[in-house]
């Protein structure tokens, strides 16, 4: 989902300005940053907006675009109350002093794997990518986690690295790089639509802990001072994408409609929502959002143990973080 181009950005970028609220915040406004342009990751904030569940709470609450910065340093600073943000950087911006807690988890399992190309037979399993080109998107710990897997296939962990951010899948369709993460539910899709299929390797196939591919970061200081408005907020959320788990082609509607013109395959945006709906909105009991301790400690435990993470003072951490502080279910619906 990355891999959208400058000018869908900029029109997605005045779409959403013009439909979802004013630029200018009021006291009462809520603010919830994007990670990207908008798309399936985002699909229950849309809803929750177009079916009116934000103004069934009461809420005025305003989308603000991606842009260079991001949501973990917005919410941070206070200039969002909540944002999109991801396990990996949610983890690494809070053990560096960031003032935030995961609030909800949209997405209750990886929703990434490594993408290379199906043609290759050279490559077929992970130990394979040894001596090859990463192409990446220079995320704290993703060279960690990736090594991870190779080692853990029988691999020794030594890649080359190429930061190529939107331009990454391109390079692997091209056959400039070798190997790079993407969305099953996205970029697989708009590879298998250009004719560039992708084979994928599953991080938890290869003995890697799992994550929440997503997570909605919250102010914690904000949360305390508004503990009533946090609470209607993120059920309003939770709401819109149990809707979406429950009705995945009107959900998908409500993405296209909330930004015209931002979507040219609207069969892949229905598409998309239709794997996430299936596969990760409900966790193994059948709820949306919500977060377990194990879940949250696994992946964050790997990324301090293999030394990616850093303290306030950029030095690499020398004890283990509690990480039932890094998460709270108790903004969430019973």
């Amino acid at each position: 989902m990355r891999a959208r181009a400058a000018a869908a950005a900029a029109l997605i970028l005045a779409s959403t300005l013009a439909g979802c609220s004013s630029s200018t915040a009021s006291d009462d406004t809520i603010r919830f940053a994007l990670d990207w342009t908008p798309n399936t990751n985002h699909t229950g904030f849309f809803v929750a907006q177009q079916e009116g569940f934000f103004a069934d709470a009461g809420l005025d609450v305003e989308v603000l675009p991606y842009n260079s910065t991001s949501p973990d340093t917005l919410v941070d600073s206070g200039n969002a109350e909540f944002g999109v943000s991801f396990h990996s950087s949610a983890t690494h911006a809070k053990a560096a002093g960031a003032n935030i807690v995961s609030v909800m988890a949209p997405l209750q399992h990886w929703a990434t794997g490594i993408g290379v190309r199906a043609d290759r037979p050279d490559i077929a399993s992970p130990r394979d990518l040894d001596g090859k080109t990463y192409a990446g998107f220079g995320d704290a710990g993703e060279s960690a986690s990736l090594a991870e897997v190779i080692r853990n296939d029988g691999g020794t962990g030594d890649f080359e690295t190429v930061v190529l951010g939107t331009s990454a899948y391109e390079a692997v369709y091209a056959g400039e790089a070798d190997f790079t993460v993407s969305y099953f539910a996205w970029e697989g899709l708009e590879a298998e639509r250009a004719g560039t299929p992708m084979k994928y390797f599953d991080y938890t196939d290869y003995g890697f802990p799992d994550s929440y591919a997503i997570v909605i970061d919250g102010n914690e200081n904000w949360l305390a001072e508004n503990p009533d408005r946090a609470r209607a907020f993120v059920q309003a959320l939770q709401r819109g994408y149990a809707f979406a788990a429950e009705n995945p082609d009107a959900a998908a509607q409500d993405l296209i409609e909330a930004d015209p013109g931002a979507f040219p395959d609207e069969d892949l945006v229905r598409e998309s929502q239709r794997i996430l709906s299936e596969r990760y909105l409900r966790d193994e009991n059948g709820r949306v959002g919500t977060q377990t301790l194990d879940k949250w400690s696994g992946y964050s435990r790997f990324l301090y143990e293999a030394g990616v993470l850093t303290g306030p003072d950029g030095a690499p951490l020398a004890e283990e973080p509690d990480w039932s502080t890094y998460f709270t279910d108790d903004y969430l619906a019973d």
